[in-house]
């Protein structure tokens, strides 16, 4: 049985995380947890200078909260349901990213899910601000939905890697599942800035992928490009990619994808889900 958390802040983005969940994992066993987090300081205005006291947080975050997640379970009801899964609903009050850890302990989550919506105007951020702090500060692994995504079952996994980091089996291991459970094929993809021979360790770390990957549909791919975004977007139109996977350790390397603050030419970014992977 899978256990997987859902932040949802009501929206319908959030909620095309929810409907992207449930279809993905349609025919897996899972517990899905629904979890509204408020923060106190939506109490505390300029006129109020005090902490509210329990009673006030019972009537202005609890209970407003737990009947919106009531609608949720409701509006899933109107979907086709599957017997293997279950749904529980999460209220809190806290900050967000604490929140987020504490049910990650609590009810042994293996997956959050969590929907993004990039900012609109001049600077367009490719992921929100809460999406990119879980990806960042919350060691578990994440699936971050668009919100422009609609579920087609993935046929075409990216994997971009720099090869400069030995990813261990433990760490990979969400990759056989998925691939395990969608049968889709896994697509290695280095990017670099000018052309050169990859070194010894980038070569036995390519050797191992190679070989972790061996029992299912994979291929290595490789660009030169200045430009990682565009490289990237090439790269997901050609072969018509479903799915990113990211390492967390390597976040850096995708610092420009993920954060870049104009990326008016990046298309994929708004319908393609990406998974960051944590030890």
């Amino acid at each position: 049985m899978k256990n997987i958390l859902i932040p949802t802040d009501f929206s319908e983005n959030s909620w095309n995380a929810i409907e992207y969940a449930l279809n993905f994992f349609e025919q897996h066993s899972c517990n899905f947890y629904l979890l509204h987090v408020n923060t106190i300081s939506s109490l505390i205005t300029n006129d109020v200078g005090y902490a509210p006291t329990q009673d006030i947080i019972e009537e202005t975050l609890v209970k407003p909260s737990k009947v919106q997640l009531k609608k949720v379970l409701k509006r899933i009801s109107t979907l086709p349901l599957k017997a293997n899964h279950r749904f529980f609903t999460l209220t809190d009050y806290n900050f967000f990213i604490e929140s987020i850890r504490k049910h990650v302990g609590e009810k042994n989550i293996d997956l959050i899910v969590i929907g993004t919506k990039g900012a609109t105007g001049l600077k367009k951020l490719i992921i929100g601000s809460n999406a990119a702090s879980v990806i960042t500060r919350v060691q578990c692994t994440t699936l971050v939905v668009p919100e422009n995504a609609t579920f087609v079952k993935p046929k075409e996994i990216a994997f971009p890697t720099d090869f400069s980091t030995f990813y261990s089996s433990g760490l990979l291991n969400p990759v056989l599942r998925i691939l395990d459970l969608i049968k889709a094929s896994i697509r290695v993809l280095h990017i670099n800035k000018r052309d050169y021979k990859l070194n010894d360790d980038q070569q036995r770390n390519k050797a191992y992928l190679e070989d972790f990957f061996s029992h299912h549909n994979h291929s290595f791919h490789f660009l030169t490009n200045k430009d990682i975004e565009a490289a990237i977007q090439c790269f997901v139109e050609s072969r018509d990619i479903d799915l990113i996977v990211m390492v967390a350790k390597n976040l850096n390397y995708f610092q420009r994808i993920l954060f870049n603050p104009l990326v008016e030419e990046i298309t994929y970014h708004t319908d393609i889900p990406f998974l960051v992977l944590h030890e």
